[in-house]
C-alpha cells in the first residue's frame, strides 16, 4: 500500500465501519427508515423487509470499512467496492429533492448537510480508484516492457547464434575455397 492513501483508507474506512456498527440491531422503526429513504432514490430496494434491508446495510458497511482499514484484498476491488458504495450514497443524495435548497439547485439544505458529505467520500473513493487502476496500468506496462526485453533478447540471442553459424560456414566454405586452388 502507498503511505500517501493511508490516511484516506483509514479516515474513509473508520467512518465507514462505524457507520455500520451503528446500523447493527437497530429497531424496526430505524430501519424502516432506511429502507424508505434508500426505496425513494432506488426502487429495487422497494419490496425488500426493512429489517433485512437494515441488516445488508450494516453488514455492507462493516465490510468496506474493515477491508479500507485492513489491506488484505486487492486494492482495485476495494476501490471499486468504495466507489461504488459511496456512488450510491451521492445518489441518494441527489435523487432526495427534500435535502436540496429547491428544484434545480443541488446544494444541500439544513436536512441535507448530514448527507452533503457523500460528495467528500465519492471524491476519496474516485481518487483510490484511479490511483489503483494508474498502479495497475504501470505494473501490466512493467510487465509488457520485461516480456518485450526478454523475447528482444532471446531474437538478439537467436540471431547471434544464427549469425556465429553463418560466419563458420562462411569460413568453412572460403577454406574449401582455398584448397581448391
Amino acid at each position: 500500500m502507498h503511505i500517501h492513501l493511508i490516511p484516506l483508507r483509514l479516515a474513509a474506512g473508520a467512518y465507514i465501519l462505524n457507520s455500520g456498527l451503528s446500523k447493527r440491531g437497530v429497531d424496526e422503526e430505524a430501519a424502516r427508515g432506511m429502507q424508505a429513504m434508500a426505496a425513494a432514490a432506488y426502487p429495487q430496494f422497494k419490496d425488500m423487509e426493512p429489517q433485512k434491508f437494515a441488516n445488508l446495510l450494516s453488514g455492507s458497511e462493516i465490510a468496506l470499512g474493515s477491508a479500507l482499514i485492513v489491506p488484505v484484498l486487492p486494492r482495485t476491488v476495494v476501490a471499486a467496492g468504495f466507489t461504488a458504495f459511496s456512488g450510491m450514497l451521492l445518489g441518494m443524495y441527489l435523487k432526495t429533492p427534500s435535502l436540496h435548497r429547491g428544484p434545480g439547485d443541488p446544494r444541500p439544505n439544513a436536512q441535507g448537510e448530514g448527507y452533503a458529505k457523500d460528495v467528500i467520500l465519492f471524491g476519496a473513493a474516485l481518487t483510490f480508484l484511479l490511483d489503483a487502476l494508474r498502479l495497475d496500468v504501470r505494473s501490466a506496462a512493467r510487465k509488457t516492457t520485461k516480456k518485450a526485453a526478454k523475447g528482444a533478447a532471446k531474437v538478439g540471442r537467436k540471431t547471434a547464434e544464427a549469425g556465429a553459424k553463418a560466419a563458420a560456414v562462411g569460413v568453412a566454405a572460403e577454406k574449401i575455397r582455398h584448397r581448391k586452388h
